[in-house]
């Protein structure tokens, strides 16, 4: 991992370094944000989904809608703090660990794991139509317990 990528891949966070982090990112440090940023970055990396960072909110008194919570996570992901792991048209999942890498997805308990590095490589990605450049790779490999009768 290079010093870029380690700056953002994030170990746990405290919040003088939370409001600093999110000033180097182009954000305000508000409450609400300075709040959701130390619930999602306190303890290192994670995925975590808009209704369970909203639960771990709720736990923790942090008055918040919703709504805000989505709002949040978002400028986070466009503030470059936050990488969206989309499983399925209804699920995004949002990764603390902003550096390349790939994804298993637990389908019985809707999960998202990390796949080890050096386990998972992409042999030949398409050339992109004129006008364009490949941003991002993204796999993500759904995994299901194997049933025995």
């Amino acid at each position: 991992m290079d010093r870029d990528q380690q700056t953002h891949a994030h170990a746990a966070v405290t919040r003088p370094e939370v409001r600093t982090m999110l000033r180097q990112s182009g954000l305000r440090p508000t409450r609400q944000r300075m709040a959701l940023a130390e619930i999602l970055f306190a303890h290192g990396n994670r995925h975590i989904s808009a209704e369970s960072l909203h639960d771990e909110a709720v736990t923790r008194r942090v008055p918040v809608s919703l709504a805000t919570i989505y709002n949040t996570l978002h400028q986070f992901t466009e503030a470059g703090l936050l990488r969206e792991v989309a499983v399925d048209g209804s699920k995004t999942y949002f990764d603390t660990n902003t550096d390349d890498h790939h994804h298993f997805f637990v389908e019985d308990d809707n999960e998202v794991m990390d796949i080890p590095p050096g386990q998972m490589g992409v042999g030949r990605t398409p050339e992109p139509p004129d006008g364009y450049e490949i941003s991002r790779i993204d796999v993500v490999v759904r995994l299901r317990r194997i049933r025995r009768d």
